[in-house]
């Protein structure tokens, strides 16, 4: 079953290195991750086969707490998912909820190997798991306590918890919505009030319901789980929900959805990131588009006025020389007529001399 909350990549990481070490070496790490989960990883050199590995966790809050840390049912689950390569050692190490030891010899297969260390490092993930999964359990045997007021508080992702309410022939989950900026927010928001407005068309869908205030069942709780700037959800479980088979697909989907919110607000805003990336490639193409086809329309508008500018010189040069020749020829013509010697000048010239001789 996979999980939007993976497990802890340092524990997968420091247990590879157990496998074919050529010389052993002690080991001993300790470290926190997501602010309230810690591991502590243990190997002598004498006995390099068995690997101490405790971890402390939020423990879920119950009205009958369990002095060892982790109630029955969880430990029972361990024991039977995690019986080919781990013993739970009682009591576990001072400072952690649970100890456990494990032998990956009997493990030849590299696969069944990887598979082992992925599974212990989703240790946190089957605790929270169990738990969801006992309370659902409960619901279907109608065992949920009369007027039970106590809400079980959970704590999937980092710090911030989760509560279950439990009443009879239902159980109310409620998640308060907790993101860093205001964009984030409002997609989540949104995207919440469209699956409440969606889920209530669906008879027998879990109803789903938004508050931007604590519902009623919180009250008395601490207030720095109260606060939160995305509101509060809630699902109400009703025992049609956990029949058979449908319980654990409900404890998946209520582990996940506060990782699947996130998840859905990431893959908005790189949607809503890409379109406006897009939208601003068209703009800029066009507004290239617009400028090029300016300057090409100018450039030819240029071209069409120093033509017809060249054609208009042109023929004023050609009328210019046919208007020298013209002159030219008019004074050649000038030339030939000169004063005296025109033809009826000539002609009287030529009677008078007759009549003398």
């Amino acid at each position: 079953m996979a999980y939007f909350s993976g497990g802890s990549r340092a524990v997968v990481d420091i247990l590879s290195k157990f496998r074919n070490v050529e010389k052993p070496v002690p080991v001993d790490h300790s470290f926190c991750e997501l602010g309230s989960i810690r591991y502590h990883i243990q190997a002598s050199v004498s006995d390099q086969e068995n690997i101490f590995f405790s971890i402390s966790t939020p423990v879920p809050s119950q009205e009958e707490p369990n002095p060892n840390g982790l109630d029955h049912c969880i430990l029972q689950d361990i024991r039977t998912n995690y019986s080919n390569f781990a013993d739970i050692i009682e009591p576990p190490k001072d400072g952690y909820t649970l100890t456990l030891k494990l032998n990956f010899s009997r493990l030849t297969r590299t696969k069944e190997y990887t598979k082992a260390i992925n599974m212990v490092s989703s240790l946190q993930v089957m605790i929270l798991n169990s738990q969801l999964k006992d309370t659902l359990k409960n619901l279907w045997m109608g065992d949920i306590i009369q007027g039970s007021t106590v809400p079980l508080k959970l704590v999937n992702y980092k710090q911030e918890p989760f509560f279950i309410f439990r009443v009879p022939k239902k159980v109310t989950v409620i998640f308060p919505m907790r993101f860093k900026d205001d964009s984030d927010v409002a997609i989540a928001t949104s995207f919440i009030q469209e699956l409440a407005d969606l889920g209530s068309k669906f008879p027998k869908a879990p109803r789903c319901e938004w508050s931007p205030i604590p519902p009623q069942e919180l009250r008395g709780e601490p207030f720095e789980h109260l606060s939160t700037n995305g509101g509060f959800v809630s699902f109400d479980i009703l025992r049609r929900h956990v029949k058979g088979k449908k319980a654990d697909k409900t404890a998946w989907i209520l582990l996940n959805f506060q990782q699947y919110v996130r998840y859905h607000v990431k893959c908005t805003r790189g949607s809503i990131q890409r379109r406006m990336r897009h939208r601003l490639e068209v703009l800029s193409e066009a507004i290239e588009q617009a400028r090029i086809g300016g300057e090409t329309k100018s450039r030819k508008e240029g071209r069409k006025q120093s033509k017809k500018w060249l054609r208009f010189s042109k023929s004023n040069k050609f009328k210019r020389g046919i208007n020298a020749i013209t002159d030219q020829i008019r004074r050649l013509r000038l030339r030939i007529k000169i004063q005296g010697l025109g033809r009826n000048h000539l002609v009287q010239q030529m009677n008078v001399k007759e009549y003398e001789n």
